[in-house]
């Protein structure tokens, strides 16, 4: 089960090359859905006009090549290590979901466009979906803010958790679909469905993010660089200039380590 491509047995009822079609229209779909995503909230639009602002606004320059630097540290780690998240759990399941998903959909890239390959590629399938389930359902009943911390229900649904649902509809049932022999039956069609809606549903869901984080992890990279810290008060206050940009006079001559406080316990007071 676990060395058999399923996308070539299901080629002895649906011709290849529409399934391939499809894979090429939801590739399609992913393009213009980000595209859309990027002109309807400006996202592009703030990441170039924010490249264009004045250089003197920085304390110092920055040359290329410590950008390059800092290009490639956001990318080792702030895109492949996730260092944006301090919770470890959480870190860890968005890893597991994140490396899942690439070895997922890139397994099924090349099982659709080639069915002779070789069992490693419906291993890496198998792999990538599992990890996609394992992170996905661990985030979704144990880690998420408003389960975990708020009380809520963990089958509350709205409409930004539309990725991620989908994502693992798609995973689920497509491991469900291969499980029981592949085919074109009632689990294909539901396997279809779900990753039908994982990418035509860019626009909706929090897909596109993918893309805007690394700029903003860079931007933000740059403005601890170049020392405009993004206008915002820095953690030195032991300088008269970093201080008045506070807004709370309490604040101003505040220590810098004033404890632990809401992070005392966990937030548990539902």
């Amino acid at each position: 089960m676990f060395t058999i491509n399923p996308f070539a047995t299901l080629s002895a009822v649906i011709p290849p090359a529409v399934i391939q079609g499809y894979v090429l229209f939801m590739v399609a779909l992913v393009a213009a859905g980000t595209l859309f995503d990027i002109i309807h909230k400006a996202s592009a639009k703030y990441f170039f006009e924010n490249m264009r602002r004045p250089k003197g606004r920085g304390a110092k320059p920055v040359g290329g090549g410590e950008k390059a630097a800092i290009a490639v540290q956001t990318l080792v780690v702030d895109v492949l290590a996730s260092g944006e998240f301090c919770n470890t759990r959480r870190r860890i399941a968005h890893l597991l979901g994140m490396y899942g998903f690439v070895l997922y959909v890139a397994a099924t890239v090349v099982m659709v466009f080639n069915p002779a390959a070789g069992a490693i590629w419906a291993q890496l399938w198998w792999l990538g979906g599992l990890m996609v389930c394992v992170g996905g359902y661990w985030f979704w009943f144990f880690i998420r803010v408003d389960v975990a911390a708020e009380g809520q229900s963990p089958l509350r649904v709205m409409r930004a958790d539309l990725f991620v649902l989908s994502m693992l509809a798609s995973a689920t049932l497509g491991l469900a679909w291969a499980a029981t022999g592949g085919g074109a039956g009632v689990l294909f069609g539901l396997y279809i469905l779900a990753t039908t809606v994982l990418f035509a549903g860019v626009p909706w869901s929090k897909f596109a993010h993918m893309f805007f984080k690394p700029a903003a992890a860079f931007e933000k990279r740059l403005s601890e660089a170049d020392g405009s810290h993004e206008n915002l008060p820095t953690l030195s206050r032991d300088d008269p200039a970093q201080q008045d940009r506070h807004s709370m006079e309490l604040l101003k001559n505040a220590p810098m380590d004033m404890g632990l406080g809401i992070k005392r316990e966990a937030p548990r007071h539902y």
